[in-house]
């Protein structure tokens, strides 16, 4: 079937370039386990192969040229799971982390990388490398990286009205002057187009957004796929592009 494949995706390509891309995708990376078990591996290694699909598909994005990509790595709620697999999450994490920051093609591109969520939740040496990440990377302004870990999207928001709080408490805005904007400047990431999600994926089976990036996602395009991450196309990405193009069009109709 790969033959079959190449040729749609190439058709898929023509077809999606030819017209306005989204600016920033949101994706939940759901499967990794269920990916293991079906292979009859353990389900550890489901997260190895997810975080080489996710070096894939960063390729994929910064090829298209979408502007900002959002990846939901690891929520508050994975937290209560076993120790083992917590560790080996973070392993991969850190590891990953260390490839971006020695990786060429992040400064050939001028990737900005930022992490989302309650860092202060994580190893500290996880979270040292973070800050060493953030700050070689913070004057790129060609594409943005957003990995979300002990992320929860609830928990964005009451960290964002802490801040506004906070600001209105030492005098330096007036509840009256509390907007949109002042909201978006107070999330975890106050990059403008953080604040607005154009596509959101689930691979995995799953029809449900799972208190990822709620704010942000409310005109986005939901797209859900059936494939578990590990085995997730460029096609599956095309398909979900497609589909916004289609409502864009429609909506200016």
């Amino acid at each position: 079937m790969k033959p079959i494949y190449k040729i749609y995706e190439k058709k898929l390509l023509r077809t999606v370039s030819t017209k306005e891309l989204p600016r920033h995708i949101a994706i939940i990376m759901d499967g990794n386990r269920r990916f293991a078990k079906k292979r009859g591996l353990m389900e550890l290694m489901g997260h190895e192969f997810g975080s080489k699909k996710a070096e894939e598909v960063l390729e994929w994005c910064w090829e298209l040229g979408i502007k900002m990509l959002t990846l939901y790595a690891f929520s508050t709620e994975n937290f209560s799971r076993s120790e083992i697999e917590k560790k080996n999450i973070f392993q991969i994490f850190e590891r990953e982390l260390k490839r971006l920051l020695n990786d060429k093609k992040t400064f050939e591109r001028k990737v900005r990388i930022k992490i989302v969520g309650r860092r202060e939740l994580l190893p500290n040496e996880i979270q040292k490398l973070i800050e060493e990440v953030e700050k070689a990377t913070e004057k790129h302004d060609k594409c943005y990286l957003n990995v979300a870990v002990a992320y929860g999207g609830r928990q964005e928001l009451i960290d964002a009205t802490k801040k506004i709080l906070e600001r209105v408490k030492k005098g330096e805005l007036m509840p009256e002057e509390i907007d949109e904007r002042i909201v978006n400047e107070s999330l975890y990431n106050s990059h403008e187009l953080y604040s607005k999600v154009d596509i959101v994926i689930r691979s995995g089976g799953e029809q449900r957004l799972s208190n990822f990036l709620p704010w942000q996602t409310a005109n986005s395009v939901a797209y859900f796929c059936d494939v578990y991450w590990p085995e997730f196309r460029k096609i599956d990405l095309l398909r979900a592009i497609r589909e916004w193009q289609r409502r864009r069009a429609c909506q200016k109709s």
